[in-house]
């Protein structure tokens, strides 16, 4: 981020449509060259929160602004904001280059200075040379970026993205993602992402609002987010996470004392409480690839024991379910599959070595 003083700003934002309350008290703030993704199931309004930002939706009450000034009444296009929507929007009887332009028609630039800031624009997101070809003959990839070029041509404050990559397959998005990662860095500006990909969000993002049923759950950067989540919520909506009943011992001084299910003994500190003080009986979360199979060395650290339950090998790597003793539903761990390590059976018994300091209590 370049700034501290905000670029785009919400403030008690609420969005109705009759009687469907589809954004409930937003209020967050976006900040100059921040690449900020906007996460959540299906539904949870982060699309309505990105169309808000764009102008194509108002808000029902509370202020948006905009460097600085206040976006009420201001139509999309005199934002300084550009969107690239999820189907591209490319139009198929034009070529690449009328599409990257398109938004220069009306302005007041010589035809020399279109073509120039064409192929700039096709350049910067690895098209350079593809102006003249036929807009529907160009795979989903290219067409990604033809929107892109679009969208950035006009140099905007921000671009808006909603789901940029859900159509394509799995490799190239993987790759797209890199890219615009690097894009975002080359021009600049704030990039706003709406995915309900979380490991998209966590790859790309420099923070991440987390959202269910029109509020933002949790804000945070994403190794924040993934290693101390809020709530139980945000924690089953971010990644894998394992929850084991607990007991809490004592709650005194930076540290609680724990009895956990098929664990045992831990002591936490106060910051894996991060949706605020447990007492009693709560629930502990753990992710799978902080824990380990013992194959043979019992490790310096606490140890459970358990057999495995299930085995679902990924290639780079093998999930296993453990049922640990005395817990009726197995967990989930990770192992980095490696020459000369074995992947067990089901029914084996076996030894998982864990830490506390990967615990995440829950009220």
């Amino acid at each position: 981020m370049s700034s501290d003083k905000a670029l785009i700003s919400l403030r008690d934002v609420d969005k109705f449509y009759g009687d469907y309350h589809a954004l409930r008290d937003v209020s967050l703030d976006i900040f100059p060259g921040e690449f900020f993704s906007l996460l959540g199931p299906s539904g949870c309004g982060k699309t309505t929160l990105l169309r808000t930002i764009a102008g194509f939706e108002d808000v029902s009450s509370g202020t948006l602004s905009i460097g600085g000034q206040d976006m009420a009444g201001v139509a999309a296009n005199r934002r300084p904001t550009n969107m690239v929507f999820q189907s591209y929007a490319i139009f198929p009887h034009l070529t690449v280059a009328e599409n990257v332009g398109f938004g220069l028609r009306r302005s007041n630039y010589s035809r020399g200075e279109r073509h120039a800031r064409v192929s700039d624009a096709l350049e910067m997101v690895g098209l350079g040379g593809y102006g003249k070809r036929a807009a529907h003959a160009l795979s989903g990839g290219q067409r990604q970026r033809v929107a892109l070029a679009r969208a950035l041509i006009l140099k905007p404050k921000v671009l808006l993205l909603d789901e940029p990559l859900s159509a394509l397959d799995k490799k190239l998005r993987e790759q797209m993602q890199v890219e615009l990662i690097r894009l975002q860095r080359q021009v600049g500006i704030t990039f706003v992402l709406v995915t309900h990909d979380q490991e998209e969000a966590l790859i790309m993002s420099d923070r991440i609002a987390v959202m269910f049923e029109g509020r933002i759950a949790q804000l945070e950067e994403p190794e924040a987010l993934y290693q101390r989540p809020g709530s139980r919520q945000v924690a089953e909506f971010i990644g894998v996470m394992n929850f084991l009943g607990a007991h809490v011992i004592s709650n005194e001084g930076n540290a609680l004392e724990l009895d956990v299910a098929g664990l045992g003994h831990a002591v936490i500190g106060r910051d894996q409480c991060p949706g605020g003080p447990v007492s009693g009986m709560c629930h502990v979360g753990i992710r799978p690839e902080t824990m380990t199979l013992l194959f043979e060395d019992r490790g310096d650290g606490p140890v459970a024991d358990g057999v495995v339950d299930e085995v679902v090998y990924y290639g780079d790597m093998t999930y296993y379910d453990i049922k640990l003793d005395g817990v009726p539903k197995p967990i989930t761990l990770s192992m980095k599959n490696m020459i000369g390590r074995p992947v067990l059976d089901i029914g084996t018994r076996t030894k998982v070595g864990w830490d506390p300091r990967a615990l995440v209590a829950f009220s």
